[in-house]
C-alpha cells in the first residue's frame, strides 16, 4: 500500500508559533512528520490542517 503524501500545516495554540512540514499518514492512517515539540517545549496542545500534494 502507497503511502499518503501531505502538506501539514501546525499551529501551537501556547505560543502561536506556526510550523510546515511535509509528512505521510501511514497504512494505520496515523500522521508521520517528525515533528515532536514545539520552541516553547508544548508537545501536546496543536491545531493542525493537512493538504494533499499534488
Amino acid at each position: 500500500m502507497k503511502s499518503e503524501r501531505l502538506k501539514v500545516f501546525i499551529v501551537c495554540n501556547d505560543c502561536g508559533e506556526r510550523f510546515t512540514l511535509r509528512g505521510k499518514k501511514d497504512p494505520k492512517g496515523e500522521l508521520n512528520t517528525g515533528f515532536k515539540r514545539c520552541l516553547c517545549d508544548n508537545e501536546n496542545n496543536f491545531s493542525v490542517r493537512t493538504e494533499e500534494l499534488m
